[in-house]
């Protein structure tokens, strides 16, 4: 039986994740503003992809920590944990890219992302570079961030950070679910604005509703 490595209250991870959710949205528009000139909503209407705090809240529960590492959520790796710590990370990330991918593909009848003019990619939805840079990302801030940030929550007073994570819960829950029901009856993103930054033209374009 596979014993899930949780140290933390239910409260404490949702708030958690609300943060990584922000997060990973700010992480998407500073690649799209350095990369392609603008930012945009990343097809949700709230500033959260959900997506990444349930993610690397999972990749917490397997694997814990690089600092504090267990394989297969049971078995404790004493040894170059840092190292197997990275790789777990980036095979996580390879099959859930591929899997979301393709999910979304059938789902919603068009191609999330496509990763296929890239060297070495897997499939479309993965490539070995943005697999390698996520897992460095997410294990610099699994071994660095993750418990002193875990430590700030756990000094909120429990009946509010309940009442906080119930709140942003519902909220990036909601998102998610609207956003992918639009996307799935439009059969195409949800781009609901967008802010050029690569010229003098800064206006906010709105697209479909």
């Amino acid at each position: 039986m596979v014993i899930f490595m949780i140290s933390y209250s239910i409260y404490q991870l949702g708030i958690m994740a609300a943060i990584i959710s922000f997060l990973g949205f700010l992480l998407e528009n500073v690649w799209l503003a350095f990369t392609k000139g603008y930012i945009d909503n990343r097809n949700m209407t709230m500033p959260f992809l959900f997506g990444y705090g349930m993610a690397v809240i999972s990749i917490y529960a397997v694997f814990g920590t690089p600092q504090n590492m267990v394989l297969a959520g049971k078995l404790p790796v004493k040894e170059h944990s840092e190292l197997i710590y990275f790789i777990a990370v980036f095979f996580a990330v390879s099959i859930g890219e591929i899997v979301l991918g393709y999910a979304v593909e059938k789902l919603c009848g068009f191609e999330y992302w496509n990763y296929s003019r890239l060297p070495l990619h897997v499939t479309k939805y993965t490539s070995v570079f943005t697999s390698l840079g996520f897992a460095a990302i997410i294990s610099l801030f699994m071994r660095y961030a993750f418990c002193p940030i875990m430590d700030i929550i756990g000094w909120i007073n429990p009946a509010v950070g309940k009442a906080a994570a119930f709140l942003l819960t519902a909220v990036m829950f909601t998102d998610f679910v609207v956003s992918f029901y639009r996307m799935h009856k439009n059969r195409s993103l949800n781009e609901r604005w967008r802010i050029s930054i690569s010229d003098d033209d800064h206006r906010i374009v709105k697209t479909t509703i």
